[in-house]
């Protein structure tokens, strides 16, 4: 006896057997039972979503020896003969390649006559959307009000193109596509019922690339079969497919989580040997970063239990937030493949920005992209700050401020403490040339300092410098601006000897920044050394011990909204502002987190409360913003108080665009 192709071998003989239409049956099954019944069905869905296989198990059930049944016997004459497909009252026409009125006329010339053997005519036009406009109109009348022993049965994969006049004389039933876990499970019960080995992520591969269609899979279990020699196992279904596997996008996730960028580029690597799809593996990582962020926030949507046990270590190391990012990365990623040089560049390329972009730490002063490390960036360090406090530049020049172009930039975030070496202090920048400014002579720069340690402690604004004229003041007039642009004879006979230079703006005292600190409408937190952690917990300043945490992303934004209430013998208590309170509800265990940090500062265990209300002192990031304008402010004094500023005014009509002033 020659091989059955799964495919025919399985199909469905009742409604019972039938997987992923329940909705259908259920329908079909009450209106047998009852004798509602149709003149005119029209099965709509994708390939291989059951449409023939219903219109069979219908025609069985109209005509089934035993009576009009929802549960044919299969056993009779007339069941026997339309699975075998030899009834005579049960026709299936192709009508791709009967699309013709005349095709349609010889089918309605013969639906008049009685049913031969069965107690119904049941015709089965299949894609029937391929009929052309002339076929249509000829059947229309028939399909109306045709002979009581005739039922139409049209099955399509595009609904679209039939007419609204056929449409309304039908009852439509729309297919669904059938869901992975459906597949897998019937997948499961053919092997074993065909006593073939598997291996489980092998049927979920399967399943994944039969894209919702129950023939298209069978189809490809017989590949499996054959190619696996009578066994299905996961590397060979795989290898058959062409897809990536679980374990690359797993090992991506490890990988990122451990901040081995090794690990990452080896997996890009043994991709491109055995010649995978890089837009495959893309979205089978944003398919698994789904299922993770699912798991964490539903883990009872995650009905597979060897799934979820591989899951649940992702869900531990990433936060629900970076979940969000990289999936974000993941997708656009994809869209990126094709503006790239190459596949394997623009995938390599999505790998190092999702560990880029890694919140775990703060970017590091003076590091390159905040790596100082190497690239890692993924190890807490809570126990740096320790160290002097920051040292005056000597000779008392402070860092100078400067004008900005119009442009957007980014303002600099606040971050924990680390160790840095103070530059050594250049001689002034030269100033941009302007009309007749082409030969101003170079300043006498100061001596070098050399590089000191220093950490960064509280931003405070900066001094101002000790002398009130700049050092091209002191030269005289034409080493300062050459000579005046509009002397000598041959601009008109003017006589520059004969007119008096304009005259020279006094120099006008400074005003010190901390005049302007002193306006400060919001209280101010006890002052504290930088690092002494036990002293911050002791003059409840909450704002240097957020510096000396070292936190990242959600955790930090939550830290840097909250008030200081009080402590208590390991207690903490701080106070989130109501407007913030999504930065709770969003990051369950935002508190936990924020415990562990303040434990391994002070080596001890701690118990963090935070309640949610209106602030009445100062949150970290109220005097960040508050010192934040002062340095503004501080810095748009000091340039509209330079002399050299105030000529450039005077003398071009300059502006000063206060809003493009970045203190440095």
């Amino acid at each position: 006896m020659s091989y059955q192709v799964l495919a025919r071998k399985w199909r469905p003989k009742s409604f019972g057997t039938l997987v992923g239409q329940e909705h259908v049956v259920r329908a079909l099954s009450h209106a047998l039972a009852t004798g509602r019944l149709h003149h005119a069905y029209l099965f709509t869905g994708t390939r291989g979503v059951g449409k023939t296989t219903i219109s069979r198990i219908l025609a069985k059930a109209l005509n089934c020896e035993t009576g009009v049944t929802a549960e044919p016997c299969g056993q009779c004459d007339a069941c026997r003969a339309i699975d075998a497909d030899r009834f005579p009252d049960y026709v299936e026409m192709d009508a791709a390649s009967n699309r013709g009125v005349e095709d349609m006329a010889a089918l309605l010339d013969k639906a008049v006559y009685a049913p031969v053997q069965g107690r119904y005519k049941v015709y089965m036009i299949d894609e029937v959307h391929m009929l052309t406009g002339h076929a249509f109109n000829a059947m229309l009348k028939t399909l109306e009000e045709p002979p009581e022993h005739v039922k139409f049965i049209l099955a399509t994969t595009d609904p679209q193109k039939i007419p609204v006049t056929v449409l309304s004389r039908c009852l439509q039933f729309n297919l669904k596509q059938m869901p992975q876990g459906h597949i897998v499970e019937h997948l499961d019960r053919i092997l074993a019922a065909e006593q073939v080995s598997f291996e489980a992520g092998a049927l979920r591969h399967i399943a994944k690339a039969a894209n919702g269609s129950m023939r298209d899979a069978l189809s490809l279990l017989d590949q499996a079969i054959a190619h696996g020699a009578g066994k299905v196992q996961e590397e060979q279904v795989t290898h058959m497919l062409g897809t990536v596997g679980d374990d690359h996008v797993h090992a991506i996730l490890e990988a990122l989580a451990a901040g081995d960028i090794a690990g990452l580029l080896a997996v890009a690597d043994g991709m491109e040997a055995r010649s995978l799809s890089f837009d495959a593996a893309l979205q089978a990582l944003a398919s698994l970063l789904h299922r993770v962020a699912l798991f964490q926030f539903a883990p009872a949507a995650i009905a597979d239990e060897a799934e979820r046990q591989r899951i649940e270590p992702h869900a531990a190391a990433f936060d629900a937030e970076f979940l969000q990012l990289a999936y974000q990365i993941a997708i656009h990623g994809r869209d990126e493949l094709a503006l790239a040089p190459d596949e394997y560049t623009g995938f390599t390329m999505t790998l190092l920005r999702l560990h880029a972009f890694r919140p775990e730490q703060p970017p590091a002063l003076g590091g390159p992209a905040g790596r100082g490390d190497g690239g890692a960036g993924l190890a807490r360090r809570p126990d740096v700050g320790a160290g002097a406090p920051t040292p005056q530049p000597a000779g008392g020049v402070p860092p100078a401020a400067v004008v900005a172009e119009p442009q957007s930039v980014a303002e600099p975030q606040s971050v924990a403490e680390r160790t840095i070496a103070v530059p050594p202090v250049q001689q002034p920048v030269a100033t941009p040339q302007l009309a007749g400014l082409d030969r101003i002579a170079p300043a006498a720069a100061p001596a070098p300092t050399t590089a000191v340690p220093a950490t960064v402690s509280q931003p405070s604004p900066p001094a101002m410098p000790a002398r009130d004229i700049p050092p091209w003041e002191d030269l005289p007039p034409e080493a300062q601006w050459g000579e005046d642009p509009l002397a000598g004879a041959s601009r008109g006979g003017f006589d520059a000897e004969a007119e008096s230079p304009a005259p020279r703006p006094e120099p006008v005292a400074r005003v010190e920044p901390a005049a302007i600190a002193e306006s400060s409408p919001v209280p101010r937190a006890p002052a504290v050394e930088s690092g002494d952690a036990e002293a911050a917990l002791a003059a409840g300043d909450w704002r240097a011990l957020v510096r000396m945490l070292g936190l990242g992303g959600m955790v930090r934004e939550l830290a840097q909204h909250c008030e200081w209430l009080g402590h208590d013998n390991g207690h903490l208590e701080l106070r989130l502002s109501s407007t913030h309170r999504h930065l709770l509800e969003m990051n369950r265990n935002a508190v936990d987190r924020l415990q562990e940090f303040l434990g391994t500062l002070f080596g001890r265990d701690f118990r963090l409360k935070i309640s949610v209300g209106d602030i009445e002192g100062e949150t970290p990031a109220q005097r960040d913003e508050v010192e934040r304008r002062q340095r503004h402010a501080a810095a748009v004094a000091a340039l509209e108080l330079d002399p050299f500023v105030r000529e450039l005014i005077e003398r071009f009509d300059a502006t000063l665009l206060e809003d493009t002033v970045r203190p440095l």
